[in-house]
């Protein structure tokens, strides 16, 4: 099967079933993000097992962090995240093998708070009070559009390189045009709650946070990978890649999300 119909496949299959799980909210969505989350941390921890993380210690973390936010809220969210440090250190200590401590904390810490704190603001966003539905498919949509923008933009007039010692195919007129293409997303993704939710300009200030914070998710995770020295974080997804290839964007993009919207309410 081609590259191109492994991605189409794989959309036709899991958006009908992201979207469904994101309008019913609650410990269906929590359901959907413990899963990717675990696949994708389990990406992380493979593509890295030679900086030995602590990979039971990660899990019991980002479990904790999700089960935290969904019991608690944000505040206990963090205690999740910071929960990872304790269990790294008692498994640490537990080991006969003894790897440099540092770089296993490190490697170990960074899973849980990207993958973990990425998607716990989505799920913040999903419970923004009547609009918070909307408000995940806004971030959905508009980084998608960003990425099919500055794909387009980039590969017909793209010069100039955004990032090259990490990503060479990113080029400033790609990031324009997918800037563009994200506000315009969150402008008609949110439309019909103009002044009830977001202005109009809140709507594109949105978008356009969103559109920066995708490109730096991607930036983030190509400089892990080509670290690393792997190309895709795994084969899950066919074309897309692995878990954390088709999540790197989102997992910054929540946060960014979340925090303007608070701002802006």
């Amino acid at each position: 099967m081609s590259s191109f119909w492994s991605r189409v496949l794989v959309a036709v299959v899991l958006l009908p079933l992201v979207i469904g799980l994101a309008y019913l909210g609650g410990w269906w969505l929590f359901a959907l993000g413990l899963a990717a989350g675990l696949v994708a941390l389990h990406e992380l921890y493979t593509m890295a097992r030679e900086l030995r993380p602590l990979v039971l210690s990660g899990y019991v973390g980002f479990v904790l962090a999700l089960l935290g936010l969904q019991l608690g809220g944000l505040g206990w969210m963090v205690a999740g995240i910071l929960s990872t440090l304790l269990f790294s250190f008692v498994f640490f200590g537990l080991s006969d093998v003894r790897p440099s401590a540092t770089t296993s904390f490190g490697v170990t810490v960074l899973g849980v708070v990207w993958v973990g704190a990425g998607i716990g603001f989505l799920l913040l966003v999903r419970d923004i009070p009547d609009n918070g539905f909307w408000a995940t498919m806004a971030i959905l949509f508009t980084v998608f559009a960003a990425d099919t923008g500055a794909f387009f933009v980039g590969r017909a007039i793209g010069q100039h390189k955004m990032a090259p010692a990490i990503s060479p195919g990113k080029s400033w007129e790609g990031f324009v045009g997918g800037t563009l293409a994200a506000m315009a997303a969150a402008f008609l993704v949110l439309y019909k709650d103009r002044g009830e939710f977001l202005t109009i300009p809140e709507m594109l200030a949105l978008g356009a946070a969103i559109a920066v914070a995708s490109v730096f998710g991607d930036l983030f995770e190509s400089a892990v990978k080509r670290d690393l020295a792997v190309k895709d974080s795994g084969r899950l997804l066919g074309g897309h890649g692995g878990m954390l290839d088709r999540l790197d964007s989102l997992l910054w993009a929540g946060p960014a999300a979340y925090y303007v919207i608070l701002a802006f309410l």
